[in-house]
């Protein structure tokens, strides 16, 4: 069985998200399977997932998808390139993905295509180091310097939220033999906190949240979503808040060192020494952020640095995952499809949290260190006690629509 990859976060799943499964079995045929690779309980803009990743993953197979596959943390919490590098390897490693399906506010992937190739030719280094004198932010440097070897139309997509990730996933899928399908995003843009017309934004929906009118942002998200948010949050589990541990967090930013920055800065930009300096004393995250902030780097880069020191995190994600986390499946497609990929994926299939304790200590690593990433969100939650450990939960099997 083949299937068209989708890389997400669902946070939370709106209708959007279940129009882009739909389109991608439209365009490529009824039977195609859909294997989601889906950022856990920490998302790329530095934050806490506002559910459970299960609780989401779950919601996703009653909303079109057969196959929920874990990005795990350290990806997860990565740039935007790094983020896009480690879900390929995943949809790579599964050995069954012929497409990438994204949303896209341009509608057509040819020119991400291009955008991909110029960004990963010769020339294109160069050209970045003169603009980044000029003392502009880096993505504001890097569209210009790639207006220098395109066509000015073509370079605009990394003005564009969507088409921007689009471009990462083009240049992560170079040579891999999958074919990227960009499909145009309707409603509102990636980080909108309006409705605009069409789908909504999760952005949005988040906000409506944070605002206390639930039912409202729970009108707006798939109806499968909706149940799962309301389960989750009745037990204590949702939303997750950095305001519900965010003296935790300070406490831990309080014991770093310089060094310990410095290790998270790859850049080697001295943003380092602002963290040093702010975390002896912040009061809070917000506080945190507003004194080590410049125009040049944007937010969340500043968040994830934040949470990949809460976390404990690698300064950079390794190479490759070391194994490919089943989070959740149905009983059609996600069962035939994880039969397959037990004799063809290039990575261990791990459905048993148990099992990874056979596997090497890359994967023993890895884990470990999702485990205690889980620890620690559990503090974000309202409950802390009502979030199980990673080591005691498997994925969530749906059949018939219906969770089991």
């Amino acid at each position: 069985m083949t299937a068209a990859g989708i890389i997400t976060e669902y946070d939370p799943l709106h209708m959007g998200h279940v129009y882009l499964m739909a389109e991608a079995r439209r365009l490529l045929g009824p039977d195609t399977g859909i294997i989601c690779v889906m950022s856990g309980n920490y998302v790329q803009r530095g934050d806490f997932a506002i559910a459970g990743k299960f609780a989401r993953a779950a919601a996703a197979v009653q909303s079109g998808a057969d196959l929920v596959l874990e990005l795990p943390v350290p990806w997860a919490l990565s740039s935007a390139e790094g983020f896009a590098a480690g879900a390929m390897e995943i949809l790579k490693a599964t050995g069954a993905v012929t497409h990438l399906v994204f949303g896209s506010e341009g509608g057509d992937a040819a020119p991400l295509v291009r955008c991909a190739e110029a960004l990963c030719g010769k020339g294109f280094p160069g050209k970045l180091r003169e603009e980044l004198k000029k003392g502009d932010s880096f993505p504001a440097a890097r569209q210009r310097a790639l207006e220098a070897l395109l066509p000015e139309e073509d370079a605009a997509a990394l003005s564009r939220p969507n088409d921007t990730l689009g471009v990462e996933y083009c240049k992560a899928l170079r040579g891999s033999g999958i074919r990227p399908m960009a499909v145009l995003r309707r409603g509102a843009g990636h980080d909108s906190e309006t409705a605009g017309g069409g789908f909504v934004s999760a952005s949005a929906i988040r906000a409506l949240i944070r605002r206390g009118e639930e039912e409202a942002a729970l009108n707006l998200c798939a109806p499968a979503m909706a149940a799962a948010y309301r389960a989750e949050r009745d037990a204590g589990r949702a939303p997750a808040a950095l305001a519900n541990c965010e003296r935790a967090v300070l406490a831990r930013l309080r014991f770093l060192e310089e060094a310990d920055w410095a290790a998270l800065d790859l850049g080697n930009e001295g943003l380092y020494r602002r963290f040093a300096r702010a975390g002896r004393s912040a009061a809070s995250v917000a506080e945190l952020l507003e004194t080590v902030k410049t125009k040049r780097y944007p937010l969340a880069r500043l968040r994830r640095m934040v949470f990949r020191a809460y976390l404990g995190l690698p300064p950079a994600p390794p190479e490759k995952p070391a194994y490919l986390r089943v989070l959740a499946a149905n009983k059609r497609g996600g069962t035939a499809l994880l039969a397959g990929m037990r004799k063809t994926a290039a990575l261990p299939v791990l459905t048993k949290p148990a099992a990874v304790r056979r596997l090497g200590p890359e994967a023993q690593s890895l884990f470990a260190l999702e485990a205690r990433a889980g620890r620690l969100y559990a503090l974000a939650c309202p409950d802390p006690a009502a979030v199980p450990d990673e080591w005691r939960t498997g994925p969530v099997i749906c059949g018939e629509g219906r969770a089991e």
